[in-house]
């Protein structure tokens, strides 16, 4: 059962939490430069004399926590980074960043961990040792990775591992999850063609780049839909198509950069060949050239059973079973927290963030620059956190 005194506490602290969100979305930094964001982690959880460990993987923060002598260890995940992107809100706490937000919510996954933190540290009756880890460039910049490769799971051991996301599809008060595989792997491509300039008014002197980039954007579109099978799940999506810089000047090179998201690693592979049969291709068509520059950023993520059936079980201790929706849609973003749950058993779990009043909508979805986290919510992604920890971690158990 829920330990009441929890939830009460961490609304208690409501006020207090809120602020300290509100200020890390006022100075939002971008993955692999979270020092103060860090800075302010480091600090909240010596205060609650949690062992401190920064600088693991960069600008990430490790903070463990030790109670009898029980064996068992968990981790808890948070994201700390923001994007660049420029904030719309009209908050009075907007970035104070030129040109970077945070328009995922990271800010109050980061403040929920803490919340959740302070708790356990405080009143939290349990056997094990939890490890608090605040993930640096979760936004494709490879941060979970780069912990991995310091050394995360072997100097911070974990049986099991957690983490949770806000959702402005789905109401305050609820938790959504999906069993098995849960959110698609991600890449990102570059593709350079390269032509002959020319002045714009004799085309026939040159060899147009950006008339072959058009031409190989309509010609990615048919990879999901002549080459993968329609049972499996693919997007590809050119994001943006740059070249030349004068009305009056055909440039000598165009550059067209998006995403790939599949369900599976292997449809992630095919995707990647076409392309890079494709492009070469199409640009041998008009005399031009071009190279491909595919990065895997993404791997599927994918909920382990006993971790799943722990979180839904913390989440239902908050806010009533009926509350958790466990049949989510697959979700084809992508999340770096993946690369960890290959290495621990884990389980990832999306919590309400619409408003009050606006429950059954959709709120401003996260990555625009109207996003705004809601505050409302920390209570309950910490208390999911807390109660998390006392069942995973019972007394009596070592």
């Amino acid at each position: 059962m829920t330990n009441p005194a929890a939830l009460d506490m961490l609304h208690q602290w409501h006020k207090e939490f809120t602020a300290l969100r509100q200020d890390i979305h006022a100075h939002p930094e971008i993955g692999f430069t979270e020092t103060r964001t860090a800075g302010i982690v480091a600090a909240k959880l010596k205060e609650y004399g949690i062992e401190v460990h920064a600088g693991v993987g960069g600008t990430g923060v490790v903070g463990v926590l030790r109670r009898g002598n029980g064996q068992a260890s968990i981790g808890l995940r948070a994201d700390m980074d923001a994007l660049p992107i420029t904030e719309a809100t009209g908050k009075p706490y907007s970035s104070t960043t030129p040109g970077v937000m945070h328009a995922c919510g990271h800010d109050g996954h980061t403040t929920i961990l803490l919340a959740a933190a302070r708790w356990l540290a405080q009143h939290g009756d349990f056997n094990g040792t939890v490890n608090f880890i605040f993930q640096p460039a979760e936004e494709g910049l490879g941060g979970a990775l780069a912990m991995l490769k310091d050394g995360l799971l072997e100097r911070f051991p974990c049986n099991f591992v957690y983490g949770l996301h806000n959702s402005p599809a789905l109401p305050l008060g609820k938790f959504a999850i999906r069993r098995g595989a849960a959110m698609a792997s991600g890449a990102f491509f570059d593709i350079t063609v390269r032509g002959r300039g020319s002045h714009g008014a004799l085309p026939e002197q040159g060899i147009d780049p950006v008339l072959v980039a058009c031409h190989l954007n309509a010609a990615l579109q048919s990879i999901v839909s002549r080459n993968v099978p329609p049972a499996e799940t693919a997007v590809v999506s050119v994001t943006v198509i740059q070249g030349g810089d004068a009305y009056n000047v055909i440039p000598d090179s165009a550059v067209l950069r998006g995403t790939v998201r599949t369900a599976l690693r292997t449809t992630m592979e095919m995707v990647e060949a076409a392309m890079r049969r494709l492009a070469p291709g199409v640009a041998a068509a008009f005399g031009a050239s071009a190279e491909v520059d595919f990065r895997f950023i993404f791997a599927p993520l994918v909920n382990d059973a006993v971790a799943f059936d722990d979180i839904v079980a913390a989440a239902g201790a908050v806010v009533g079973a009926e509350n958790v929706n466990t049949n989510n849609g697959f979700i084809m973003a992508s999340e770096d927290f993946s690369f960890v749950m290959e290495k621990a058993r884990g389980a990832y779990i999306n919590l309400g963030n619409v408003a009050p009043g606006e429950a059954g909508a959709t709120g401003v979805q996260v990555h625009n620059p109207g996003y705004d986290f809601n505050d409302d919510a920390i209570p309950l992604g910490a208390a999911m956190f807390c109660e998390l920890t006392q069942a995973k971690l019972p007394r009596g158990v070592d």
